[in-house]
């Protein structure tokens, strides 16, 4: 009998991380996958991506309906606890031998919580990793412990999963699949992606993404104006923003951006979800990536694009020496800004990346196939 693998996904960054390592499973004659798609990818407020998800013929399995309207830690919960109905349904129903998971999100959490009680082994993509800023570094940690594989980012991030107790033999440092994607994905010209967008680029452009700093003292609306109020000193920089995922405060931030962008169309533009393709494409011609989205520590840095990172939602993440952090607060998001524009480009393009990996996709792929098809158990026992 086969052995089948499930992944799940819930944000447009995360599906399109999986979406090499799903290809490889999806056509495996010895193995059979599937696919379960919840949170933002069933939402028309953050662009229904299940569409693209199709779009690459990708088979969904099952959609677990989870977001609840609202933008509170409240709303959040809900859509936890609904999260943790559906999932427990998927797996009496769908019964698979493995779940994959990458990151941290709520969705991840509670997919793993479930699927632990239905004794169901989770290889965890991502873990060891550190977000001091953000709830989702206790959603990390806790997944982990929940896990039976572990493949982390880099050598210090598999040193601390061992640390906290998992079986050194199943964790696995296989670098980040995003680097790989860089390097492996046909990306867009310039010329290409404008006409995919619809969008002239004037550049320079700053490609922006800030999203709710969680564990942060300052409210999402404050941190989000200090950033705009910060992008005022700059008019000669054109502003490419993507829009913030469905966190508390995710909504609100939201709004701000979209009238900021109103307000400016001559220098602004907003996407509620680039593509891959897009996305990573618009980052190549980047001058610069302004926020706290972990693809401005991770995958920048291979490109040679510097980053501005914001504040303390990626704080205690291994950095490469292209990212250039700042306080959220509009003087040194400023100040950091300036510092960036006057490094040359050129010189960034010597950076190394300490979350490049070799076939970083093919390397899960063989360890989950060799572990299931020895009959993997829960945790090693």
């Amino acid at each position: 009998m086969k052995k089948k693998i499930a992944f799940c996904t819930g944000t447009r960054a995360e599906y399109g991380l999986l979406k090499p390592l799903m290809e490889l499973v999806l056509h495996d004659p010895d193995l059979e996958f599937e696919l379960y798609v919840t949170g933002m990818h069933l939402s028309l407020e953050f662009g229904h991506t299940i569409d693209e998800i199709l779009q690459d013929k990708i088979p969904v399995a099952e959609k677990v309906e989870i977001l609840v309207s609202g933008d509170t830690p409240s709303a959040i919960s809900k859509s936890m606890g609904l999260a943790m109905i559906g999932f427990g349904d998927v797996f009496a129903r769908r019964k698979p031998d493995m779940l994959v998971l990458l990151g941290d999100r709520f969705e991840a959490f509670c997919a793993a919580a479930a699927a632990t009680v239905a004794r169901v082994p989770i290889a965890h993509l991502h873990g060891g990793e550190l977000t001091l800023g953000a709830i989702d570094d206790a959603f990390r940690h806790s997944i982990t412990k929940m896990s039976s594989l572990h493949f982390t980012s880099t050598e210090e991030y598999r040193h601390r999963v061992i640390q906290m107790g998992e079986e050194p033999s199943r964790v696995f440092n296989v670098g980040a699949l995003g680097v790989e994607n860089i390097l492996k994905l046909p990306l867009m010209t310039l010329k290409e992606l404008e006409k995919s967008l619809g969008v002239r680029f004037k550049t320079p452009y700053a490609l922006v993404t800030y999203h709710p700093a969680t564990l942060d003292d300052m409210d999402p609306e404050n941190q989000i104006l200090e950033l705009l109020n910060a992008l005022d000193s700059f008019p000669g920089l054109f502003l490419v923003f993507t829009k913030a995922n469905a966190d508390a405060g995710g909504r609100v931030i939201n709004k701000l951006i979209d009238d900021y962008v109103s307000k400016n169309m001559e220098r602004a533009v907003v996407f509620s979800n680039m593509g891959q393709i897009q996305y990573l494409s618009a980052m190549k011609f980047a001058s610069m990536v302004i926020g706290n989205s972990s693809s401005g520590i991770i995958e920048a840095p291979s490109f040679g694009v510097p980053t501005v990172n914001i504040g303390k939602r990626q704080a205690g993440r291994v950095k490469a020496k292209s990212v250039f952090d700042c306080a959220v607060e509009t003087k040194s998001i400023r100040k950091a800004i300036t510092e960036v524009q006057a490094t040359a480009r050129n010189k960034q393009d010597q950076v190394s990346n300490p979350y490049y990996g070799k076939d970083t996709a093919k390397t899960i792929y063989k360890i989950i196939r060799d572990f299931l098809l020895a009959g993997i158990t829960n945790k090693g026992f």
